[in-house]
């Protein structure tokens, strides 16, 4: 028996950079491969040698288990950790790594395949008796079979692929006159992400919460728990935020599903970190008969930190222990649960865009050193569309879980990052549900709520934050006599006198808002008017404001970030009561792109709907258009040019050219 002495990790971000900081820990050496995307990432510095294994895509890099293999033997590594996604529950990879005479970071290839397969796999567990939901796993899968055992099972039911995940291949068919459609657009969508077009069928659990067991078993015959975590808050199947243990949880019903999760571990002879997940039916809250089996993870979770967080275990080092043919380093009875612990995942996308994957520079990255931060990325770094977007995972702990809820709070509304988008202020919401403060869960929690989770609006309180930018502008230039108050000129200005009443129009996101300051006699502060409404001591805080983001806004334009989300905050000279009209001819690009066509030029009359220039991006062209009949008053865009999401491109002024 050996610990292992060089590692290589068959992955990328920050689950890469997690296994290195264990590795290094136990002086264990590493090894990073990386595609061409890659190849200035963190984890790629963080490991002692590093293999490029080939171009962006991962099916021509970190899903070529033959390039990886060849990786380990280049460098001298004797073993492979998978991490968690690409080659990590495909049995095939781990026996060519155990064939290629390396060490497999995780189980056995044969309990992968035992439990790759969901029919097969709750055939297995309702043989080793842990509760599996009520439904159909047969072989015979004519459409007049499954339709008479969608009936017998009783609507609502869900059809689900075989070798489904990911929330892939799942279906809720609610009556039988949608079944077939609904059946055909399943097994559509299984034979094209899986190859596999077979399904099964499970009774529809009216208050399902998303219960998870960790369990972790050895080489010596051992299995123990370390109890479960709670997913219920998912959108569209995927988790995105996750905690432990389980509100709710009683002792009783806890005995009950970690005990079956160990026997489900058992029944397939499992070595290594594993999940089993179950689906309670929570009408009344949760019970031990209503918590039943639906798969097995053979593979490190995502949300593995929580777990780690109340038992103070490394998973990580115990997978790799374990590998090394160690037994578990302690015994069940010596787990417990110590406090509160939840996680949030950082996605780079927009919310207020049906949640599309956001790409590019990250010119400013900045999150709070509170909690535990685990992230694969930095500032200056890309955020790639070759790969899944995440950008950190934020978690906290807590002795009791609002202590927990609180922490995790102030690290999401603390969240900075421009000019790639993030579900922050998303997360930041659902946090602050009274929902989820009162442990009122299950997985349509977010769908329910809809748009009032993604709502983009600015506050007051980032118009207020702009103004007060000005207004310390304003104070800055006065005090040294400089005249030359703003790019923009926004201020009434005279010499040894106070300063006139300043009328100005804000582009807050793209949305023209009025905004007026008039000096209070007798001391320094200002009466503020927005949008004709008066507003002063407002509001008890003012977001974080920074300056122009780029050397290229001679507009003056800042950012203002409010509970998670990045406000765009420019400003144009007032000129009469069409000022906010004129204002919202900005065109603003809608993503990172190339500019590759400009078809107008400052001072150009330009009709409805008229293009004015193309940009390139995620392999699309798209056209930028007038928004109205008026003139191109300012042309920021040339082609050739780089720019990021929500660059002022050009601007569009009603009313005609002059002679």
């Amino acid at each position: 028996m050996r610990m292992i002495s060089k590692l290589l990790i068959a992955n990328r971000g920050e689950i890469a950079c997690r296994i290195i900081r264990t590795a290094h820990d136990l002086g264990i050496a590493t090894v990073a491969v990386y595609s061409d995307a890659d190849a200035k990432a963190l984890h790629v510095r963080s490991a002692d040698q590093s293999v490029h294994i080939g171009p962006s895509p991962a099916a021509e890099s970190y899903l070529v288990g033959e390039k990886i293999i060849a990786a380990a033997r280049q460098t001298g590594a004797d073993a492979i950790h998978p991490g968690y996604g690409f080659l990590s529950e495909n049995a095939g990879f781990a026996q060519a790594v155990i064939d290629a005479g390396l060490i497999w970071v995780g189980p056995k290839p044969s309990s992968i395949e035992a439990m790759g397969l969901k029919d097969a796999a709750k055939k297995l567990m309702r043989a080793a008796g842990v509760p599996v939901t009520p439904g159909y796993e047969g072989n015979d899968q004519s459409p007049e079979r499954l339709e008479k055992e969608a009936d017998a099972i009783g609507y609502p039911v869900l059809i689900k692929a075989v070798a489904g995940g990911g929330g892939k291949g799942m279906r809720k068919v609610d009556a039988p006159g949608f079944f077939a459609e609904a059946l055909q657009s399943c097994k559509r969508e299984a034979s094209s992400s899986f190859s596999n077009d077979e399904v099964l069928l499970e009774k529809w659990i009216t208050s399902p919460r998303h219960i998870e067991v960790q369990v972790f078993g050895d080489s010596h015959g051992e299995v123990v728990h370390l109890f479960e975590r709670d997913c219920s808050l998912q959108r569209r199947h995927q988790k995105v935020i996750e905690e432990a243990p389980a509100p709710g949880m009683d002792e009783a019903t806890r005995q009950e599903i970690c005990s079956a999760a160990v026997r489900a571990a058992k029944a397939v002879d499992y070595e290594g970190a594993g999940t089993i997940e179950f689906i309670a039916d929570a009408s009344e809250g949760l019970r031990a008969d209503r918590i039943f089996f639906m798969e097995m993870n053979t593979r490190l979770q995502v949300e593995h930190p929580v777990t780690e967080e109340i038992t103070g275990v490394d998973l990580v080092e115990w997978q790799l222990r374990v590998a090394s043919g160690e037994p578990i380093p302690c015994k069940q009875d010596e787990l417990s649960i110590n406090g509160h612990a939840i996680e949030a995942r950082l996605y780079a996308e927009d919310p207020a865009k049906g949640f599309l994957p956001s790409t590019g520079r990250l010119d400013h990255f900045d999150i709070p050193d509170e909690g535990r931060i685990e992230s694969g990325v930095e500032e200056g770094g890309e955020i790639s569309p070759f790969y899944d977007p995440m950008i950190a995972k934020l978690i906290s702990w807590g002795d009791v879980r609002d202590d927990a809820i609180d922490e995790l709070l102030d690290i999401v509304e603390n969240v900075e990052v421009f000019p790639v988008r993030t579900n922050a202020a998303f997360l930041a919401r659902l946090l602050d549900m009274d929902e989820f403060r009162n442990a009122e869960l299950d997985t349509g929690l977010i769908e329910r709520k809809g748009d009032a989770l993604t709502a983009s609006d600015a506050s007051m309180a980032v118009a207020l934050a702009g103004v007060s930018w000005r207004a310390e502008e304003f104070e800055s230039a006065r005090a040294g006599g400089n005249r030359a108050i703003s790019p923009t000129g926004l201020f009434g200005f005279r010499l040894n006198a106070d300063p006139a009443p300043a009328r100005f129009v804000m582009q807050i996101d793209g949305n023209a808002v009025e905004a007026s300051m008039s000096p209070l006699p007798g001391h320094k502060d200002w009466d503020i008017s927005i949008d004709g409404m008066r507003h002063f001591d407002e509001v008890d805080y003012l977001p974080t404001t920074y300056g122009p983001h780029a050397e290229d806004e001679s507009d003056g334009t800042i950012l203002v970030f409010d509970k998670g989300k990045a406000h765009q905050v420019s400003f144009a000279r007032e000129r009469g009561t069409g000022a906010a009209n004129a204002h919202d001819g900005a065109i603003i690009a809608p993503m990172p792109g190339k500019v590759i066509a400009v078809d107008v030029a400052e001072g150009n009359s330009v009709t409805t709907g008229q293009r004015l220039l193309v940009l390139e991006a995620m392999k699309m062209e798209h056209a930028l258009t007038a928004p109205f009949d008026g003139i191109v008053t300012r042309l920021s865009a040339s082609e050739g040019a780089q720019v990021q999401v929500e660059s002022l491109l050009a601007v569009v002024e009603a009313g005609a050219a002059e002679d």
